[in-house]
């Protein structure tokens, strides 16, 4: 007999699978008995917690997992050719969805497999030195491959959540991710699934290129028919979906160099908050032993005014039991993010706290037309560079990050000692409110004073501002039509993903990706 049932539980029960065994037998009276749950979340509210559960129950037999997604892709080596520019989550799940419809897709990327690739991530840490075309934005699987693996979004309506959760555990994820409410597969285990997903790709006779940097476009009039190579190879197909992500800057001012439209677009700036695990686990489950629970994690929003102007201030990619790790895309930089492994079992935790950017802001930068949002956002990465370098063993190489305690920050002193930290190049003591622009420092001041308010002992001491937290999204949106999805003027382009202007996070730039295929092949593939 198979049941489908709801209950709520105390989490030593609820996370413990004997405890929660002999609670279900006892439950149906039967002294045997299989389960599996579908739906988990945890509520910490009123200061009981509970577990919320959804568990299919069967006393005959084991309940097998069902996926509504099978992996199993055509071979397509003969097929017309499609071109994907970069491998994050929304080149791949494009290359994947045009594998499905019949169509070959050749993935340009410009960085590293995902194995290699770690080699450069260790030089930023240990000597601090950014490989350009390999670090923890560009290479396979990009940025999200390692910064974190979260997988959850705040929009139910962009397209269909399940699949590409599904094809994440068809492609090694565990499938923890399709029950939990805030589902994570962890920098640690990232790389693996990536990999299988690359493998799928090729075995049905797509191509991938690694260090292959596209440096020109092959159009002609208002139509792309393909792109170049840093080594002057052509790739033509169909058309062009381009995936190359929030930080492919070169990309940008090509597309501004060869008349494509593009433009500025509202993101977001701040630092990295970085609070020691357990004072965020002892205001979420007010206990001083988490037990079972997961690390905890928090989600706040602050309203405030700076120049008679509204400012949101909100805290974005929070990490328990994570790192924070240096993600510049070039030397002289100074960017942060952070990740989290699978067990998220770090004694740090930190989140994104940024500021609202909008159009107004980048005023200064006007003459870089539709880039200066972009240029806006270098240019405080930078300056974070010149107040650290100094302090920097390995010369202009310098990954050091500027840091302050919250209280210091608040009164406007530069903090004699700095805690305990994840950030593995180091920190510096630094007045974050002479390196973050005004518009940017001053409703941080204001949003951290509320933060306070909400999540008692936020802003004492225990909590480091670690800076700069630029990359939050696209300063640059290239705009395209919202049926077809193609580029409003240049044929035959289907601008995707985070760096399109269109998605944020792992799983909105892959349902993008899928979109932006079938959209392609709707027009271009028959």
């Amino acid at each position: 007999m198979k049941k489908d049932i709801q209950i709520s539980l105390a989490p030593e029960i609820a996370l413990d699978n004997e405890q929660l065994e002999a609670y279900l037998k006892n439950k149906f009276n039967a002294d045997q008995l299989f389960f599996r749950k579908t739906k988990q979340s945890i509520d910490a509210r009123g200061g009981q917690i509970k577990v919320n559960q959804q568990i299919l129950v069967d006393t005959n037999t084991e309940i097998p997992l069902e996926l509504g997604f099978k992996k199993s892709y055509q071979n397509v080596s003969q097929s017309k050719a499609a071109i994907v520019v970069g491998s994050g989550p929304a080149g791949l799940f494009a290359a994947l969805r045009l594998i499905e419809l019949g169509i070959k897709p050749i993935v340009i990327e410009r960085g590293k497999d995902v194995r290699t690739r770690r080699r450069d991530l260790a030089a930023i840490n240990k000597i601090h030195v950014v490989n350009g075309e390999s670090n923890y934005c560009y290479g396979e699987g990009g940025a999200g491959t390692y910064s974190d693996g979260k997988l959850y979004t705040r929009s139910k309506k962009r397209g269909d959540i399940l699949r590409i959760l599904e094809i994440f555990v068809s492609h090694g994820a565990t499938s923890d991710i399709l029950v939990d409410n805030h589902p994570h597969i962890g920098t640690n285990k990232l790389p693996a699934v990536v990999s299988n997903l690359r493998e799928s790709i090729i075995e049905a006779g797509g191509e991938v290129h690694f260090n292959t940097k596209v440096t020109d476009l092959i159009l002609v009039q208002n139509e792309i028919k393909g792109v170049i190579d840093q080594n002057g190879k052509n790739y033509e197909g169909i058309g062009v979906i381009l995936a190359t992500g929030h930080s492919a800057r070169d990309i940008f001012e090509l597309l501004e160099n060869k008349k494509v439209f593009i433009e500025a677009k509202p993101f977001a700036m701040g630092v990295r908050i970085e609070h020691q695990q357990s004072f965020v686990d002892q205001c979420q489950y007010k206990r001083k032993d988490r037990g079972l629970l997961p690390a905890a994690s928090y989600s706040l929003v602050a309203q405030t005014k700076y120049k008679g102007i509204q400012r949101g201030v909100f805290s974005f990619c929070m990490c328990p039991g994570g790192f924070i790790v240096p993600s510049a895309t070039a030397e002289g930089e100074i960017v942060v993010n952070g990740m989290s492994p699978s067990r998220r079992d770090s004694k740090f935790a930190n989140s994104g706290v940024v500021v609202a950017i909008n159009e107004p802001d980048w005023q200064e930068f006007k003459d870089f037309g539709p880039l200066a949002a972009l240029q806006f956002q270098k240019q405080v990465e930078q300056k974070a560079y010149e107040q650290t370098k100094a302090y920097s063993k390995f010369g202009k190489h310098s990954q050091l990050a500027p840091a302050q305690l919250i209280p210091d920050f608040i009164q406007g002193r530069v903090s004699t000692n700095l805690n305990d930290t994840s950030y593995q190049p180091g920190l510096v003591s630094s007045d974050m409110k002479s390196l973050l622009p005004a518009n940017i420092a001053f409703p941080l001041n204001d949003g951290l004073k509320e933060f306070g308010k909400k999540m008692r002992g936020y802003s004492n001491s225990s909590g480091q501002l670690i800076g700069i937290e630029s990359r939050t999204s696209s300063p640059v949106r290239i705009p395209r039509d919202k049926e077809t999805l193609e580029h409003v003027s240049t044929r035959r382009l289907f601008p995707c993903g985070e760096g399109a202007g269109y998605a944020g996070g792992i799983v909105s730039a892959a349902i993008d990706g899928e979109k932006c295929a079938e959209a392609m092949v709707r027009k271009y593939g028959l």
